[in-house]
């Protein structure tokens, strides 16, 4: 708290106002003092002096004195009042006709919007190419999930819609007449984000794995006499991109990137109280993981105090605390650190369960280059994975969609070199400045990632145009309907209108699209907040997109 200067009493008394905040504070103090009608003793005065002294101390720490009062007995006391907080403008949309209504309208809900934070915010009419707002249109800022924008154009643009990624299963070694698979057995990943899915190929409750274990079995293997091995060499090596905050690293949002990976890198154990101990196990199927339980049963209670995790040195899962003897089964949701160990374990699972047998272990690798085809899967095309990005704002989609797109030059999948491959792109095709974007990862949760609010405007007005600009729109969340906008502008001209991509971190929110406006132009627009009033932002970035709505000339 600011400390106030040591001053005399009187100037106490005369800066104390009902209106100014530190002086109605100051009613804490509970300063009283007596005088008389007609005159003031000398002893009161000396024990004012006192007091003086000593309250004085006191408000250097607290606030000032108290305004005072003359009540009906004519004696002096403190008047205890409160501090009314200053009421913090009203943010709404409005229905504006002409540029220049809609310009100082949009300036005066940044202005009273938040009272910190750094915005960013740029409308352009692309029916008529003129600009109708700019604040801070080439400052750099965090984008958030808007970054996906970027990925989602990259992705299109450099594999195109229809481009699907192929998980081989590859052999070593020979075939012999009986079955036997006198080698190892691999599965190589190439960066399909929708393995596992519930409706990943587009079959509804067909499992990826369990589809290839059938057809490995339908080729003719009975056993393998060798390893089960996951191979993610299509991606580097960095599981966790540059930027992205330790406390995210155990959330859903915010699992391992892996070319090979399987249920976006989740899975589940369970715990069961059971009169032989606590039965721990893995929700999916998996054969050859580690699963170390030191979890206790409690007699007649009914709770759990349950830690699990994957232990990153030994690759084991480990779970330890304590469940009730009287308690339901508990599920706990764990982050794979190393999803190509675990696809495998679990591609096991499904061989085991179509009768063929793996005498060795599942482990980590990669395929030789004489490896043998055995079969595949192939994911949805790109144009179904991104409306999944976009409209979930899938982290997980937006991480190994934005590594694929550097191995479409041949290369490996990295971020490094998908970031170099995303502005060269912006800079020969869209006319964006390469210094306009810096992409540390696909999906926004970097701290390291920044855009400007006019090369997201540049880059949908190209999107517009191209061939996928249709697939890219249909991506987008609508206002008041679907994904994350479902509950956002309801019953509003924003509603079923304003198509766009939504950002949400502990310091931005944003929000970047299309809406058609009331006579009929259609508006790109980027609205950026770099701050920690996110509620008010977002407050005033619908009442913005619902303002250009209606907004006519």
């Amino acid at each position: 708290m600011r400390r106030l200067p040591v001053v005399p009493l009187l100037a106490l008394l005369w800066l104390a106002t009902p209106t100014d905040p530190l002086g109605a504070q100051g009613s804490a103090a509970k300063t009283r003092t007596a005088a008389s009608k007609t005159t003031v003793k000398k002893s009161t005065a000396k024990s004012t002096a006192k007091s003086t002294a000593k309250s004085t101390a006191k408000s250097t720490a607290k606030s000032t004195a108290s305004p005072r009062k003359r009540t009906t007995k004519g004696t002096t006391t403190t008047a205890r009042t409160k501090a009314k907080a200053v009421p913090r403008p009203r943010i709404a949309a409005a229905t504006l006709a002409g540029a220049t209504a809609l310009h100082a309208h949009l300036r005066t809900l940044l202005e009273g919007a938040t009272n910190s934070g750094r915005w960013g915010v740029m409308v352009v009419s692309l029916t008529n190419g003129d600009t109708l707002y700019d604040h801070n249109g080439d400052e750099l800022l965090l984008p958030a999930s808007t970054m996906k924008l970027y990925t989602a154009a990259i992705a299109l643009e450099r594999l195109g819609p229809e481009h699907r990624f192929r998980t081989q299963v590859l052999r070593t070694g020979s075939m012999r007449t009986n079955g036997i698979l006198a080698g190892d057995l691999v599965l190589k990943g190439a960066g399909d984000p929708s393995l596992a899915s519930p409706v990943a190929g587009g079959t509804p409750g067909l499992q990826p794995l369990d589809a290839l274990a059938a057809q490995v079995a339908a080729a003719g293997i009975r056993e393998i006499r060798g390893d089960l091995i996951g191979d993610a060499s299509a991606f580097d090596g960095q599981r966790v991109p540059d930027g992205w905050r330790a406390r995210h690293l155990q959330t859903s949002y915010g699992t391992r990137v892996s070319a090979l990976s399987f249920n976006e890198n989740l899975t589940t154990i369970t715990v069961r109280p059971s009169t032989r101990g606590a039965q721990v196990s893995f929700g999916q199927p998996v054969s050859g993981l580690d699963l170390r339980s030191a979890v206790t049963v409690r007699p007649n209670a009914r709770g759990a105090s349950i830690r699990v995790w994957q232990d990153t040195l030994t690759h084991e899962y480990r779970v330890s605390g304590w469940i009730g003897a009287r308690s339901k089964a508990r599920t706990y949701q764990v982050v794979i650190e190393q999803p190509e160990q675990f696809v495998a374990a679990a591609f096991r699972a499904a061989l085991e369960a179509q009768g063929v047998r793996v005498t060795g272990v599942s482990r980590m690798g990669r395929a030789p280059s004489a490896a043998q085809f055995v079969t595949a899967w192939d994911s949805p095309p790109v144009s179904t994975l991104v409306a999944t990005m976009n409209g979930e704002s899938n982290n997980h989609f937006a991480e190994l969609l934005f590594r694929n797109t550097a191995r479409s030059s041949g290369a490996v999948g990295s971020a490094v070199i998908a970031n170099e491959s995303l502005r060269t792109f912006l800079a020969e095709r869209v006319g964006i400045p390469r210094r306009a974007v810096f992409a540390a990862d696909g999906s926004g949760l970097s701290t390291l990632d920044r855009v400007t609010p006019r090369s997201m405007i540049q880059l949908l007005d190209y999107s517009r145009s191209a061939s996928w600009g249709p697939v890219m729109q249909a991506s987008l969340p609508v206002a008041g309907r679907t994904e994350t906008l479902k509950n956002r502008m309801r019953g509003t001209a924003a509603q079923g209108n304003l198509r766009a991509k939504t950002g949400t971190t502990g310091d931005v929110v944003s929000l970047g699209g299309y809406v058609t406006a009331k006579n009929g132009e259609q508006l790109a627009f980027s609205f950026i907040y770099n701050g920690v009033d996110r509620w008010r932002a977002r407050t005033a970035i619908d009442a913005m997109g619902v303002t250009l709505a209606s907004f006519s000339r």
